[in-house]
């Protein structure tokens, strides 16, 4: 077989001599129906090849493609979200993985005793008979940053009908830093500092801010995920002050999650 008909042999761009006839060589159109630009010989037109590398010859390696700068910048903003996410959720979760429990309408809300900000301790059972909006919220979040003024004017509002805003600060800044947040934005209500556990016992706070609307009776009458607007909170705070306290015989308290340092 010759080296023009093996089908497995690659083109070479300044041949010499014409394997076939042996004339001297060039580049253009042949007599033999080739694809244009195939160096091919000038006396009989056949396409110029060379013979198979060597077994064992090193195989050259292919030209580098292009790569997308903001493709890569994607993948690698993905990676850091999977391990920020997993990391996180290894933390809260533990060995055990348990799923965050489900609170919805008329569940009763989970108990606590946590550290008040300002000293002392706030356990949350000790306001039954009042309605409770207990707020998860953080010194980094923006839209925090939007609602707290909003909690501020609604305690002015109703806190004569029996509303009592409790926030909770759920992230790792130290106590100056939550003290000298909650002063800039005039804060008048509790501020405890937020533990996991406590997160936890409420579905895992997925977002902040976070809010549950508690009523009179302990129980959970509204919740509210991230933000929205201020007659909404104001809506679910008529609902909370709409409720009717139970007397303890009946209605006792859950169990306290004993959350403080």
């Amino acid at each position: 077989m010759s080296s023009v008909e093996n089908s497995h042999q690659v083109q070479v761009e300044n041949p010499q001599w014409c394997p076939k006839c042996g004339a001297a060589l060039g580049t253009g159109e042949g007599k033999a129906e080739v694809t244009p630009g195939t160096p091919t010989c000038e006396a009989c037109g056949a396409p110029l090849v060379q013979p198979l590398a060597e077994p064992g010859a090193p195989i050259p390696p292919a030209p580098a493609k292009n790569r997308n700068p903001l493709a890569l910048v994607v993948v690698a903003i993905v990676a850091a979200a999977m391990l920020y996410f997993g990391f996180h959720m290894a933390r809260r979760g533990g060995a055990d993985n348990a799923a965050p429990p489900i609170l919805g309408k008329s569940t009763p809300a989970p108990d606590f005793t946590l550290d008040k900000l300002d000293g002392g301790n706030l356990k949350l059972s000790d306001l039954r008979g009042k309605a409770v909006l207990l707020n998860f919220w953080a010194t980094w979040c923006g839209p925090c940053k939007i609602e707290t003024p909003w909690l501020v004017e609604l305690q002015n509002q109703y806190g004569s009908q029996g509303l009592q805003v409790v926030g909770v600060a759920m992230d790792d800044s130290g106590k100056d830093e939550i003290a000298k947040f909650a002063k800039d934005m005039g804060v008048n209500y509790p501020v405890l500092l937020g533990k996991e556990a406590v997160g936890d016992a409420y579905g895992g706070v997925p977002a902040l801010p976070e809010s549950f609307f508690i009523g009179r009776d302990g129980k959970i009458v509204d919740r509210i995920i991230g933000l929205k607007g201020r007659a909404d909170i104001e809506d679910s705070i008529k609902k909370a002050l709409n409720t009717q306290a139970s007397a303890e015989s009946t209605n006792p308290a859950p169990q306290t999650l004993q959350a403080h340092n």
